[in-house]
């Protein structure tokens, strides 16, 4: 036969390891961005678990959404006066080479050199 562990056994169990947890109350929305998406998830329950100083966060149940995220790449200065000054070309042509490539440096000057 299995012995049910009480919660308060169950917490105090979880002190000896040195893990704690608890609750985050009121919780109204929790958003996770990748680069290509966004997930909502409305009015979930979500627990905090700390053990040896790392925080894990469960989040349970709720309404889930999903959408398609486009991020506007932005290429810094520096880096479109970097391939102009290697390229010689002009650092409109290093922009526009730089936004073809995704903002790969390497791949914007190979692009450029290989324009003749």
């Amino acid at each position: 036969m299995h012995r049910r562990i009480s919660p308060r056994e169950a917490r105090r169990m979880m002190q000896r390891m040195g893990l704690s947890m608890d609750t985050i109350p009121e919780v109204e929305q929790v958003i996770i961005k990748t680069s290509s998406k966004e997930i909502t998830i409305e009015e979930p329950e979500v627990a905090i678990m700390e053990m040896q100083g790392q925080k894990i966060f469960q989040v349970t149940g709720g309404k889930l959404s999903e959408k398609a995220v486009e991020r506007k790449l932005t290429i810094p200065e520096e880096d479109v006066r970097l391939v102009a000054d290697q390229t010689g070309k002009s650092p409109e042509e290093a922009r526009k080479a730089l936004e073809e490539c995704q903002g790969d440096l390497a791949k914007a000057i190979l692009l450029l050199q290989s324009k003749i």
